[in-house]
């Protein structure tokens, strides 16, 4: 009866953490660029002697869905969006992150960033000089009409990357990492497409399902905790009997 129980309330952990990723990425479903997660669990032996007939849900980093997000016309010079596989460096914090947001802004310094992070290039965080015109190729070079020039100077490259989707994860403030920490090489075969960004890969019907059937879950797992300590308050009366 024990046994059921730690079945029962690990059981429901599980579910009360899944339907917190599901929340999260319904939440997200405008968000340009989100990726969004899955939550991943697995059955352990209850460590300690004696145990081996107990088992509980262990909670994994969330996994990332890799599926793409629909991509539309800005018109916005700054916009880019990734075309297939493939991420942004950026930093955040003082360590290298990826994400798939692609709104890029000019501060007053000239530096370029998404999300107020830097953007990485092959040299590190990208400078851009005053200019009156901004182009993006498709291998991610960005050149500019300096003001008073007549024509276009490539002044630096933006940093592609694309890890294989199983080892990648999230920080903290929701940027894709790898798993086994460190930055991730450069990949000369990503391409973008300037003057568009990607939507969010959310799909909210999915998430809308997907937590109605978490809450069912849950609901059985604690009508099997209510059952194990029916059952054992049954035993207790039958020893004390």
């Amino acid at each position: 009866m024990d046994a059921l129980i730690f079945t029962a309330m690990s059981g429901a952990n599980r579910a009360l953490k899944a339907q917190q990723v599901h929340a999260n990425n319904l939440a997200n479903s405008e968000t340009g660029g989100f990726r969004a997660d899955f939550g991943v669990a697995r059955s352990q032996v209850v460590a300690g002697s004696g145990f081996d007939a107990r088992h509980v849900t262990r909670l994994e980093p969330s996994a990332v869905n890799s599926r793409p997000g629909a991509i539309h016309a800005t018109g916005r010079e700054l916009d880019v969006a990734i075309e297939g596989e493939g991420f942004l460096a950026v930093l955040d914090g003082g360590q290298e992150v990826y994400t798939r947001a692609g709104s890029l802004d000019v501060g007053p310094d000239g530096r370029l960033s998404v999300q107020g992070r830097p953007v990485l290039g092959d040299g590190g965080a990208i400078t851009l000089p005053p200019f009156s015109q901004l182009a993006i190729a498709a291998d991610g070079t960005l050149s500019v009409q300096a003001q008073g020039e007549a024509l276009m100077q490539p002044v630096g490259r933006l940093k592609l990357v694309r890890p294989v989707p199983e080892e990648l994860s999230k920080n903290g403030n929701g940027f894709i990492i790898s798993r086994a920490g460190g930055a991730l090489p450069a990949d000369d075969t990503v391409r973008v497409k300037g003057g568009h960004l990607e939507r969010s890969n959310v799909s909210a019907v999915e998430e809308m399902i997907a937590t109605m059937a978490l809450g069912r879950d849950f609901e059985l797992q604690m009508k099997m905790f209510n059952t194990a300590s029916e059952m054992a308050d049954a035993g207790n009366r039958l020893v004390r009997g």
